[in-house]
């Protein structure tokens, strides 16, 4: 899957030097999450945010924050409900305005915006989208964004983990945080590195 390669080719381009959980920010998160998932059923039945709009949302925000796993993830998905490998290599390269339809744009720019100011969108971005998509489904919006957010925070962090042991410790981390963040995730993010660079491989 060329879409695959291109993501390990950025990744290559680019070293470590990601946005990764604090003990106080992954605490906040989980808390987020936990509290939000009757919110999360709600908007995954909102026919205005489509599956193919949803993983636009996901692959922008994913782009700004350029978690490895969440791209392979992500770029599958997209593929397999009918995106073609060039529209999705240019939601990863953030070159999404000549495929995003005049209802997705400005969700777009928007969650593009917000991953870039590290969740602190300008009060006049909040007001445009939710004047432009109504307040109920810009709200679930950006429970997207913050969804995607914590799922490229959490790829970031077991990434700093394995860079710490190579030697290389990531900007601002702690190495007691990660490893209690290993601990925790290791049952889950390790087959997941396996499949992500298996696939790789194999396309």
């Amino acid at each position: 899957m060329k879409v695959v390669k291109h993501m390990t080719e950025i990744k290559m381009r680019t070293g470590f030097d990601k946005r990764i959980f604090t003990y106080e920010i992954f605490v906040t998160d989980i808390g987020f999450i936990l509290s939000n998932m009757p919110h999360a059923i709600v908007m995954y039945r909102n026919e205005k945010i489509s599956r193919v709009f949803l993983e636009k949302i996901m692959a922008v925000v994913t782009a700004v924050n350029e978690c490895v796993y969440c791209s392979w993830f992500h770029a599958k998905q997209a593929i397999e409900i009918g995106m073609s490998e060039q529209e999705v290599m240019n939601l990863f390269d953030l070159q999404f305005e000549a495929d995003a339809t005049e209802y997705e744009l400005l969700a777009l720019i928007y969650a593009q915006h917000y991953a870039e100011t590290n969740r602190n969108p300008r009060s006049e971005m909040n007001e445009k989208l939710s004047g432009y998509y109504g307040d109920e489904t810009a709200k679930q919006i950006i429970l997207i964004i913050r969804i995607i957010f914590f799922g490229n925070l959490l790829g970031n962090t077991w990434d700093a983990f394995l860079s710490r042991l190579k030697g290389n410790p990531a900007r601002d981390s702690n190495v007691l945080f990660e490893s209690i963040f290993f601990l925790l995730t290791w049952y889950f993010m390790i087959p997941g590195m396996f499949l992500a660079k298996n696939d790789r491989r194999t396309k």
